[in-house]
C-alpha cells in the first residue's frame, strides 16, 4: 500500500506531459515493446564474393524481359561465369515476398525478392541443397539507385527477407545505375568490370530490345497462332549459343532474320496501336507484376509498342551531360575551376557524346543485320524539349520527365492510338506525374487517350476492365485512321485485300513508312497498284 501511495503522489507533482510518458513507458513494457526488450534490425556485412570462389559461386539475377535476362546469362557466360537467370516473376513470388518482407513495400521489391527466395527454396527443398551450400555457392545482383524513391533502401529489405526466410548472410551485389556494380555488402567484387565485361552486357541489351521489338510488330498480324514466338525461341537460342561462345554475332543475326521472315502475316488486319509507359519495372516485366498486360492488350487485338532498355541507357547518358552543361559554370558553390572539382567537364561532355553515337550505331547496326527496319531510338533532347514546360528536367524520380514527354509525342506526332501509363501502387515518382502532370497534358491535347493504371499484386479484373474500356476508343481511332485511308486510296476493303496478295508487304519484316498510328493504314500508304 505504501508503494501505491507513493506513486499516486510522485504522478501528482508530474506536469501533464511527464504523465503521458510515464504511462507510455508502462505499457510499452507490459506490450513487450520498452527499450531493453527491442531487438532492432541490424545489417551486417555477409562474406565478400572474391576471386577464389568465382568458380563456385553462381551469379543469379533478374527483373528485365525473359528476352533480356537468357542473353545476359548467355554473355556472362561467355566471359567464365557461372550465371542462371530467374523465372518471371509470378504470383506465387509475391505471395514468398509478402511473407517474408516488411509491410508497405511496393510491387517491384515483393516479387524480386520472393522469386529470389522461391527460387532459394526450389534449390533447397527440391534439388536438395543444404542452407550452407546455397548462402556458400549463390549470389544474387539486383539494380539499385536513390532519389525521390524508397527504391534506394530497397537491398537492405533484400538481406531482411532473407534472413526471415532463412537465408541469413546471403550475398547480394547492388548495380548502381549511376556508379556501375558495387558489393552491397562491402568489400572488393570479383566481377572484373573492364570492357569486355560491358559490351558483352550492352550487347546483349541491344539484342533484347531488338527481338522484343521485332516480336511486337510481328505476332499481332501473325496468320499462324504461335508461329512468333516458336520463330523467337530459336532466335534466342542462336544469339545465347553466339554470346556464350563468344562467336561472330552476325551470322547470329542473318539466321534470326531468316527464321522471323518467314512467318506468315495479315497486315490488313486493324488493330490500334498501343504504347506502354511509366516505372521501369512494372512497363518492363512480362509477368503478373503488371497483369501480363503486354499479351492481355495482343489478346484483346491491339498492337503493343515496349520501351527499350537502350532508351534508358540513352536517357541516363543524357542526364548526365545534362548535370554536366548546367554545373560547368559553377564556382565557388560546387568547387573546382568548372564546378566539376576533380573532372575536366569538357572531356566528360565528349564521352557522354561518344557514348551516345556509339550506343546508337551498335543499335542500328544489330537492328538492320536482324531485320529491324526503320525503327527509330528516342531523341532525349526532343522529349526533354517538349516536356520541360510541364515538368522540370532537373527532377529525375523514376522516368524523370520522360514520361511526360513521351505522351505528348505520342499524340503530336500520331506514334500511337492509346498510350498506358502502369506503375505500382504508392510509386512516389510515377504517381506524381501519371495522376497529376498527365492530366493536365490529356487537357491540352484532347486526343490523347492516356489510361494510367497502378499495380498491386492482385485486383487485375478490375485493372484489365479498365484497359478494356479505354481501348474501345482505341480501336475506334484505328478504325476512323483505317477507312481514310481508304477513302484516300479509293479503295475498298475487298480490294485492299487481293493488292495486299500481290505486295511484299506480306513479308513479315516489312515496315510501311509513318504516316498515323493505325499499321494497317500505313500499309494502304504506302501501298501502289
Amino acid at each position: 500500500m505504501a508503494v501505491v501511495k507513493d506513486k499516486e503522489k510522485l504522478e501528482d507533482q508530474l506536469s501533464l506531459e511527464d504523465k503521458l510518458l510515464l504511462f507510455q513507458k508502462e505499457q510499452e513494457k507490459a506490450l513487450g515493446l520498452d527499450q531493453a526488450n527491442k531487438n532492432h534490425w541490424f545489417d551486417p556485412v555477409p562474406r565478400q564474393f572474391l576471386n577464389k570462389d568465382r568458380s563456385s559461386t553462381t551469379l543469379l539475377f533478374g527483373g528485365l524481359t525473359m528476352a533480356h535476362d537468357y542473353l545476359v546469362e548467355g554473355a556472362l557466360q561467355g566471359l567464365g561465369y557461372r550465371v542462371n537467370h530467374l523465372d518471371c516473376p509470378d504470383n506465387e513470388s509475391l505471395r514468398y515476398g509478402k511473407e517474408f518482407g516488411n509491410r508497405g513495400q511496393c510491387n517491384p521489391t515483393y516479387f524480386t525478392v520472393g522469386n529470389l527466395i522461391k527460387h532459394l527454396h526450389h534449390l533447397r527443398d527440391v534439388e536438395g541443397k543444404s542452407k550452407e551450400e546455397i548462402i556458400r555457392n549463390y549470389l544474387f545482383i539486383t539494380s539499385g539507385s536513390c532519389g525521390p524513391c524508397r527504391f534506394g533502401t530497397y537491398v537492405t529489405e533484400y538481406r531482411k527477407a532473407l534472413r526471415d526466410a532463412g537465408f541469413d548472410g546471403f550475398r547480394v551485389l547492388l548495380f548502381e545505375q549511376t556508379d556501375g556494380l558495387k558489393q552491397a555488402t562491402g568489400g572488393e567484387s570479383a566481377l572484373k568490370l573492364d570492357t569486355s565485361f560491358f559490351l558483352s552486357f550492352i550487347k546483349a541489351v541491344l539484342l533484347g530490345d531488338i527481338l522484343n521489338a521485332l516480336a511486337y510488330r510481328i505476332r499481332p498480324y501473325e496468320a499462324v497462332v504461335g508461329s512468333t514466338d516458336a520463330a523467337l525461341d530459336r532466335c534466342k537460342k542462336y544469339l545465347y549459343d553466339a554470346l556464350s561462345e563468344r562467336k561472330r554475332l552476325r551470322p547470329a543475326l542473318i539466321r534470326c532474320r531468316k527464321e522471323l521472315q518467314a512467318v506468315q502475316v495479315d497486315r490488313t488486319m486493324v488493330k490500334p496501336k498501343v504504347s506502354i509507359i511509366g516505372e521501369f519495372w512494372a512497363m518492363t516485366t512480362e509477368g503478373d507484376g503488371n497483369y501480363q498486360l503486354q499479351r492481355f492488350l495482343e489478346s484483346e487485338g491491339a498492337e503493343v509498342e515496349v520501351q527499350s532498355v537502350t532508351a534508358w541507357t540513352l536517357f541516363l547518358i543524357w542526364a548526365a551531360r545534362y548535370d554536366t552543361l548546367r554545373r560547368i559554370s559553377l564556382r565557388e558553390a560546387d568547387s573546382g575551376k568548372f564546378g566539376l572539382k576533380g573532372k575536366n567537364p569538357h572531356s566528360r561532355l565528349r564521352m557522354l557524346w561518344l557514348a551516345d553515337r556509339i550506343l546508337r550505331a551498335m543499335f542500328q547496326r544489330y537492328a538492320k543485320a536482324m531485320g529491324l527496319y526503320h525503327y527509330h531510338l528516342p531523341d532525349m533532347e526532343e522529349i526533354a524539349s517538349v516536356a520541360h514546360e510541364h515538368y522540370n528536367n532537373h527532377l529525375r524520380g523514376g522516368e524523370g520527365h520522360m514520361e511526360v514527354g513521351k505522351l505528348i509525342l505520342n499524340v503530336v506526332k500520331r506514334k500511337v492510338n492509346m498510350t498506358i501509363s502502369v506503375k505500382p501502387f504508392g510509386c512516389m515518382p510515377s504517381s506524381g506525374v501519371s495522376d497529376g502532370v498527365q492530366s493536365l497534358i490529356t487537357e491540352k491535347y484532347p486526343d490523347a487517350i492516356f489510361l494510367p493504371i497502378e499495380t498491386t499484386g492482385d485486383g487485375a479484373i478490375n485493372v484489365q476492365s479498365r484497359v478494356q474500356m479505354m481501348l474501345f476508343k482505341a480501336k475506334q481511332a484505328a478504325q476512323k485512321e483505317f477507312e481514310e485511308a481508304l477513302t484516300k486510296k479509293g479503295w475498298t476493303a475487298p480490294q485492299l485485300q487481293t493488292i495486299a496478295s500481290r505486295s511484299k508487304r506480306t513479308n513479315s519484316l516489312h515496315t510501311s513508312r509513318h504516316v498515323v498510328a493505325c499499321t494497317a493504314a500505313n500499309m494502304i500508304y504506302g501501298m501502289r497498284v
